[in-house]
């Protein structure tokens, strides 16, 4: 009994001092990243944005000034006002309930693709850094061979054979940002699969894939968290530009990409149909490329040591 009670107090003992190492951890990336004033400046303008999206998806259009999928022509292209603060366009819907509604369809874009290509790539990247060999060089040739076509050009001939719409944007991107996953993965594996601790995990009997997940994953999470930031906004300019060329998401659903090439037409006459739009795509890019790099900052141990 006395036996048991030490070791459980021990164990407890244990859990407690890791949390406290990893509330430690926590405080001081929180300091990096607040003494960082443009990744915090992109931090709380994702965390705008995400709160925008989750939002809109609750409660839909009732927090909207007016319906994003309802025109009225006798309304169309009024310069932004009280009543439209950024204005009406060609069929006479509110801009601003269109670029809010488009937040939540952009982010899932975004968040979606990555989160695939990132699964497939890290699965990819892991076996072949892990067990090279044959295998490694075939899928790396594979990798390379994608990488070789510019990724929106590569994007575009998916959506082609695929056809339009929201999930096959979603999945055109995901296969044509897989193999930079998988090219971060495998090298940081490579690097890492000669160490003590993997070596240790070896001469006690692990499973070669409980070692790849259990113990090589988990010590090269940083570089791919900060791969993961920066991919979400090249996630979300990719689906704009597919939207922007009519073969990504497409009408009456209001994504900024679809906005932009829909708005084209009446640059001159109304400019205010493509600027807001824009300028949404712009801020969240930038918003995410600022947190991205405040990451990476963060989570280098050089700067951290």
């Amino acid at each position: 009994m006395n036996t048991n009670k030490l070791t459980s107090k021990e164990e407890q003992k244990t859990s407690m001092s890791k949390l406290k190492r990893l509330l430690v951890r926590f405080k001081n990336f929180i300091g990096l990243i607040i003494s960082n004033k443009a990744a915090f400046v992109g931090l709380i303008i994702v965390m705008l944005i995400v709160i925008v999206a989750i939002l809109n998806s609750i409660f839909g259009k009732l927090m909207l000034p007016y319906d994003p999928f309802t025109g009225d022509l006798s309304k169309s292209l009024q310069s932004p006002s009280s009543a439209h603060f950024f204005g009406t366009d060609e069929q006479g819907r509110d801009i601003f309930s269109r670029v809010i509604d488009g937040t939540k369809i952009s982010l899932r874009v975004g968040v979606i693709s990555v989160a695939i290509a990132l699964s497939v790539g890290t699965v990819v990247g892991s076996v072949c850094g892990y067990f090279g060999g044959k295998l490694d060089m075939f899928l790396m040739r594979i990798m390379d061979i994608v990488l070789a076509f510019p990724s929106l050009l590569l994007a575009i001939a998916f959506m082609s054979a695929l056809g339009r719409g929201l999930d096959k944007a979603v999945i055109a991107i995901s296969i044509v940002t897989i193999p930079e996953y998988a090219r971060i993965v495998r090298g940081c594996v490579l690097s890492v699969r000669e160490s003590e601790y993997v070596q240790a995990a070896k001469a006690i009997g692990n499973n070669e894939f409980a070692i790849i997940f259990k113990h090589v994953l988990p010590n090269i999470l940083s570089p791919i968290i900060v791969r993961a930031t920066l991919g979400v906004s090249g996630a979300i300019l990719d689906a704009a530009a597919l939207g922007f060329l009519g073969l990504g998401v497409q009408p009456p659903l209001a994504e900024w990409g679809t906005m932009l090439g829909a708005g084209r037409s009446y640059f001159f006459n109304a400019p205010y149909i493509i600027l807001f739009p824009g300028l949404a795509i712009t801020i969240t890019v930038l918003a995410f490329n600022l947190f991205g790099d405040g990451l990476r900052d963060a989570l280098d141990p050089k700067l951290n040591a």
